[in-house]
């Protein structure tokens, strides 16, 4: 026997600024017209679940925190074989990883303050497992003893490298005038050419 509660509570975000995010995009929603006006533009709202949106310091700070909460939670309530998919502790340098536990948490989260059980029953049967197989398919054993570095980091140098950033863009030109011709001759006969 253990002093261990038999489940552990899912970590809802508690801090101000992340909380003030959630809030809004929900009243951006669900309020009034006079809340939504107030809200302004929803698209420019910070969306937790794509961590790019969130801008502002302390906004940002507390959803790293939360995450790994979440983090640590799944890994203690949902990986009983490690072999099956425990998130790395190394995770904050994995960016797919980042996007991924930023989705299944907010997920979860919806999940939970849901007022049936379907929710959290999909979470489950669809989230949850479909993380697990990108997780093994992205990371393999990499970071299973120690992080390792980036093993397409050469191979995303050259991608953006200057001379082959520039063959894509003239690529991407002939295309456009391959596929509208009428349009090419407009801009060369406006351009004088």
């Amino acid at each position: 026997m253990t002093d261990r509660p038999l489940a552990l509570p899912f970590p809802m975000p508690d801090g101000p600024e992340l909380s003030a995010a959630f809030l809004d995009l929900y009243m951006a929603a669900e309020g009034d017209d006079e809340t939504k006006e107030k809200i302004g533009d929803p698209a420019l709202l910070p969306r937790p679940w794509d961590p790019p949106t969130c801008r502002k310091r302390q906004l940002r700070q507390e959803l790293w925190h939360w995450l790994d909460d979440v983090v640590t939670w799944f890994n203690a309530e949902y990986v009983w074989d490690p072999t099956a998919g425990m998130i790395p502790p190394c995770w904050p340098e994995h960016p797919h990883l980042v996007h991924e536990i930023a989705v299944l948490a907010d997920q979860r989260r919806r999940a939970g303050i849901d007022t049936s059980s379907n929710s959290l029953e999909e979470w489950h049967r669809y989230a949850v497992p479909a993380f697990l197989d990108r997780l093994r398919q992205r990371t393999k054993s990499h970071c299973d003893e120690h992080h390792q570095a980036w093993p397409a980091r050469a191979r995303q140098n050259r991608h953006v490298s200057t001379g082959l950033d520039a063959e894509r863009l003239k690529s991407f030109a002939a295309d456009i005038r391959a596929s509208f011709p009428h349009a090419a001759r407009q801009a060369d006969h406006a351009s004088g050419r």
